[in-house]
């Protein structure tokens, strides 16, 4: 089962007052794990950051200059993430900038399904404080890297938090152990139908299992045609 952790940066915190996007990332889950294959980049928007969004991320319009923009981008991002579930930590901000970049350049709304690590955090903890910083801690989740809101390391982070809202570590392990049973298992059958298939009967063993059944009274046997 593949999955798709994505976060943003943004230049404010709302897209219908013109605020825009100016980072993606996006980390690939196989069985809920993290895989290594990710996608991370950069926009230029040529927009104002405001003040409390640069002390969050520290991304300034000086490092941006010299990056494409979202519409030179965005179709590797729709390639990447394909029909995949998205994994996000508040969903509606980071769907509503999304789409938002999306209908700019003339694109559909994303229709992935999503689960907010959020309202799956309330759900699973009874906790109402959910931001990713205590999720991090209540898990022991290293956060010594964390000096700024990177989209990239932060995907990374909630990918661990996600899977001990699953059950941790090894849950996944099991899941993918079954699988690899499973994998196996049938593996081996297709080998014992490819040697039975092998199997061929002399004409020798024709005539002597022939002989053989020809003295039992009413046999079945009698009925087959070799």
């Amino acid at each position: 089962m593949r999955e798709i952790v994505i976060d943003t940066e943004t230049t404010g915190l709302d897209h219908k007052s013109g605020d825009r996007i100016i980072e993606v990332a996006c980390v690939e889950l196989k069985n809920h794990v993290q895989t290594g294959n990710n996608l991370q980049f950069y926009c230029n928007t040529e927009k104002k950051i405001s003040e409390e969004a640069f002390k969050t991320h520290g991304l300034s319009r000086e490092f941006l200059k010299n990056h494409p923009t979202f519409k030179d981008q965005f179709k590797n991002f729709l390639q990447f993430i394909e029909g995949d579930k998205l994994i996000i930590h508040n969903s509606d901000f980071d769907m509503g900038f999304l789409n938002n970049e999306l209908a700019l350049v003339g694109e559909k709304k994303l229709q992935n399904e999503v689960v907010d690590t959020i309202k799956l955090a309330r759900q699973v903890l009874n906790t109402r404080i959910a931001n990713l910083d205590y999720l991090c801690k209540r898990f022991s989740i290293d956060l010594s890297k964390r000096k700024f809101h990177g989209a990239l390391l932060d995907c990374q982070l909630l990918a661990e938090v996600y899977l001990e809202l699953l059950g941790g570590r090894q849950t996944a392990l099991n899941l993918d152990n079954s699988k690899k049973n499973i994998e196996k298992n049938t593996n081996k059958l297709d080998d014992i139908d490819k040697k039975i298939n092998k199997i061929e009967l002399s004409e020798q063993d024709i005539q002597e299992h022939k002989k053989f059944i020809s003295d039992l009274k009413n046999a079945m046997w009698h009925k087959v045609d070799y």
